[in-house]
């Protein structure tokens, strides 16, 4: 019996555990519609936070007509920003994480990967356990823990069988969360919208200026906290040009209509909320209609952390840590679950400051990545074994990526720490984002063209290499 070694070992199979981890995906395993990009991008943005994110405004004094514009601009750059990463994917057919050794070396990706894709994939996953326990708690009266590792145990599964199947449930849940969302919306409208003027006597007013750009970045800094994980979704696409754009077209899509729309509804619905808890809010807003809000913020919990823990047991793999993917995947859902009894209490405090910790961090290593693939040569598929040479130590990315992160520091404002410049002036709003953009920017154009910083051994320049303890099957 001959073994045809054309055949794909994992397809399109939803049923089958994934064999690949941090793998290059071969073009016999490229299967797929970029449609599906937005089926995974959508169902993940549908997040009721993203309405108490709009709850804002009215506190930062800004008007209805720039709150709207401030989300739309946000969401807009978000969104390109997760298309053009998503492209990547396709293209060069690693995780965003593999990527990035590209530009920062082997291991000198291992300290942005560290705190952007583990750390911050368990914080944001415990946050969503936090969320969606507390929202089927408050539906089967059930104690929070018990919801939680419900929820943690389903997470657990599904991550571990892997991309189709995460792909076949983002469609579903897209096909079951979204009248759900529309019900929320047309309920919690009729029960209080409301538009406003600008008020210089709110609150957390920082001026006009300075609030839109605080306003606008919270949108924004939630996608950029999806960006290390845009490629994770699209490299079992197949590679071609067609494939690519209408991918980035998909990504988009999916990224901008969510944010916008809930936000937009937070928006008119500030005026009148009076709690920032999202199960007191989510009663406020839907009243008699609340038990079928409540099943929507259960479910979108799902489809927001099957991306957290796979992207997130990703990076584990990325680190080099000894570990199949199955046992990534383990120790993501524990650490999550495990956070989330500690930090059920003041949800949406910590869900303010760590998406901007994220942001401040993520927005520099995104900027030499992009940098890197289209300035650095990096979207040749004949250097992407160089992603898998150990010999390519550190690179002078790296020194970009930390370069931007410390401009930015003087900038921060978060409960945990504000910046000099902030301090001083507040009424410029929260520019950290911007800045760490701007400066590792700036330090990848003087740079890029030098030699690595550390190299040893012989360079790799044949096929692509595989990460042999992410190659066997339910690994």
């Amino acid at each position: 019996m001959t073994h045809d070694d054309t055949a794909p070992v994992y397809g399109s199979a939803v049923t089958k555990v994934e064999p690949f981890g941090v793998d290059h995906i071969p073009d016999n395993e490229r299967h797929g519609k970029p449609s599906s990009q937005f089926f995974v991008w959508f169902a993940a943005g549908l997040n009721f936070p993203i309405i108490l994110l709009g709850f804002s405004a009215v506190g930062l004094g800004l008007s209805f007509g720039a709150a709207v514009a401030a989300i739309v601009a946000g969401a807009g750059l978000g969104s390109l920003l997760m298309a053009v990463m998503s492209r990547m994917g396709v293209r060069l057919g690693v995780p965003q994480q593999i990527q990035a050794r590209g530009p920062l070396g082997f291991f000198g990706n291992f300290l942005p990967v560290a705190y952007i894709n583990v750390f911050a994939g368990v914080g944001w996953a415990a946050v969503t356990v936090i969320l969606g326990g507390k929202a089927i708690a408050e539906l089967t009266h059930l104690p929070f823990w018990v919801c939680g590792l419900a929820l943690t145990l389903v997470e657990l599964v599904v991550s571990i069988y892997g991309y189709n199947m995460i792909n076949f449930l983002q469609r579903v849940l897209t096909y079951v969360l979204t009248p759900l969302f529309v019900m929320i919306t047309v309920v919690a409208l009729v029960r209080g919208a409301g538009t406003f003027d600008a008020d210089p006597k709110a609150a957390d007013y920082v001026g006009s200026t300075g609030g839109w750009i605080t306003f606008g970045g919270w949108f924004l800094s939630f996608l950029v906290a999806w960006a290390p994980f845009a490629s994770d979704y699209s490299r079992y696409l197949p590679d071609s040009p067609g494939v690519v754009k209408r991918t980035a077209w998909y990504t988009g899509l999916g990224n901008f209509v969510t944010i916008c729309w809930l936000g937009i509804l937070g928006v008119l619905l500030g005026s009148n909320a009076t709690s920032t808890d999202s199960i007191t809010a989510l009663h406020q807003l839907t009243g008699p209609f609340a038990i079928p809000a409540l099943i929507a913020i259960g479910l979108s919990a799902l489809a927001q952390n099957f991306l957290n823990v796979y992207g997130g047991a990703i990076s584990v793999q990325t680190l080099k840590v000894p570990v199949t993917r199955t046992q990534a995947v383990t120790l993501i859902c524990a650490l999550a679950y495990v956070i989330s009894l500690w930090g059920h209490s003041g949800t949406e405090d910590k869900f303010s400051v760590f998406l901007n910790l994220t942001a401040y961090f993520i927005a520099p290593f995104a900027t030499v990545l992009l940098l890197d693939y289209h300035l650095g040569g990096r979207s040749d598929p004949n250097r992407i074994a160089e992603l898998y040479d150990r010999g390519r130590v550190l690179s002078w990315g790296f020194v970009a990526w930390a370069g931007g992160v410390l401009a930015s520091v003087p900038f921060w404002q978060s409960d945990l720490y504000t910046g000099a410049f902030a301090s001083a002036y507040p009424h410029a709003g929260d520019l950290s984002m911007f800045v760490a953009a701007g400066a590792s920017a700036v330090l990848y154009l003087l740079t890029y063209r030098l030699r690595p910083l550390w190299t040893r051994g012989t360079p790799a320049t044949a096929e692509p290499q595989q990460e042999k303890t992410a190659a066997v099957a339910g690994s």
